[in-house]
């Protein structure tokens, strides 16, 4: 079970895993044992969710999230298969985590009239620069 906020968990029903063979180096290791983690999840049959939070990571643009509606997290960083599985389990509540926070309402703002000048004023003297590096006048 995944806990996204007080209101919101996730069940562990919702979330398949398969494990599979790692890719890289590791030697014998990683050729016998399948410690890296798929983890599926599928947004759109998630009972668990609120509509606004599935419309939220439907939106997202990350690589994880499939045209499908179905997010996919690969962990292979450790050669055990509980700690990819719970480094799979951390993305996946960060990644919903990220898309249950609100962003910030952006507030206009208009530039000061000291910030106007000083601009205007880097504009000119750039001007003047340039103009030195023409050729000399005879």
């Amino acid at each position: 079970m995944i806990e996204i906020s007080p209101s919101i968990t996730i069940p562990a029903q919702e979330i398949e895993m398969q494990f599979i063979r790692a890719q890289g180096s590791g030697g014998q290791h990683v050729n016998k044992t399948s410690t890296a983690v798929h983890l599926f999840f599928d947004i759109h049959a998630s009972k668990a969710l609120p509509d606004y939070l599935k419309q939220r990571l439907l939106k997202l643009r990350d690589h994880r999230l499939s045209p499908s509606g179905k997010i996919i997290i690969k962990s292979q960083d450790s050669r055990s298969q509980e700690m990819n599985r719970q480094t799979a389990l951390q993305q996946l509540q960060e990644l919903i985590q990220k898309a249950n926070q609100k962003p910030k309402r952006r507030i206009a703002t208009k530039p000061t009239k000291a910030s106007k000048r000083r601009r205007v004023d880097a504009k000119t003297q750039k001007g003047q620069v340039k103009k030195l590096r023409g050729k000399p006048t005879m």
